[in-house]
């Protein structure tokens, strides 16, 4: 290799390099500003936390009120004998008829099922 080339190499491995101290430098500078934003937002978040967990404490302190009265028996049962009982009525379906093929239309079995095998 000539004296040029060589040269020419080497100013652009230094060029190189020095893009990659300022990208370093570059880098470095805004991790320590995300530190310290990502500090703020865990303060932040905190706060909002403990008020969150101070409204639920006091709502916990807090009563319930107080339940409606409960109806009289007399009125439930006389409600529930006005309803005339319902009569259910099931009725099966009819049955599914699977006709196979060989199935001889008189009703009887064919000869491939008289002769012992299972299908």
């Amino acid at each position: 290799m000539n004296r040029r080339r060589a040269l020419l190499v080497s100013l652009a491995v230094a060029v190189a390099a020095v893009a990659g101290v300022l990208a370093l430098g570059n880098t470095v500078s805004q991790a320590g500003g995300a530190r310290a934003s990502s500090a703020a937002q865990i303060a932040r978040r905190t706060a909002q936390l403990d008020r969150y967990e101070a409204a639920l404490r006091k709502s916990l302190a807090q009563q319930p009120p107080p339940l409606p009265p409960l109806p009289q028996a007399g009125a439930q049962a006389t409600a529930m004998r006005s309803t005339a009982a319902v009569r259910v009525v099931y009725r099966r379906p009819p049955p599914i008829v699977v006709k196979r093929r060989g199935d001889d239309e008189g009703g009887r079995e064919s000869a491939y099922e008289e002769s012992g095998s299972d299908d």
